[in-house]
């Protein structure tokens, strides 16, 4: 193992934008586990917006960003669907 996470872009909307873990696992980290990488990857195209991601379990979840870096993680509940 050691290839970075590999993810895709499931959603952008003017609030928000949601990606997804592809994995496999066995070659590449998940999302949660290269968080910092992920963030570096797509801080340019939040301008604000809250990242979510659906993990490796298929959970919706948030990554934290401040000023532009990976700031932790955070449960995200909500009764709207997202896919």
């Amino acid at each position: 193992m050691g290839l970075h996470a590999n993810f895709e872009i499931v959603l952008e909307r003017p609030d928000r934008l949601v990606i997804k873990d592809l994995g496999p696992w066995d070659k590449h980290f998940t999302v949660t586990n290269d968080a910092e990488w992920v963030v570096s990857q797509v801080a340019s195209r939040l301008n604000g917006r809250m990242l979510l991601y659906f993990d490796s379990e298929g959970e919706l979840d948030q990554i934290l960003v401040q000023d532009g870096r990976f700031a932790g993680f955070a449960h995200y509940r909500s009764t709207e669907r997202i896919q």
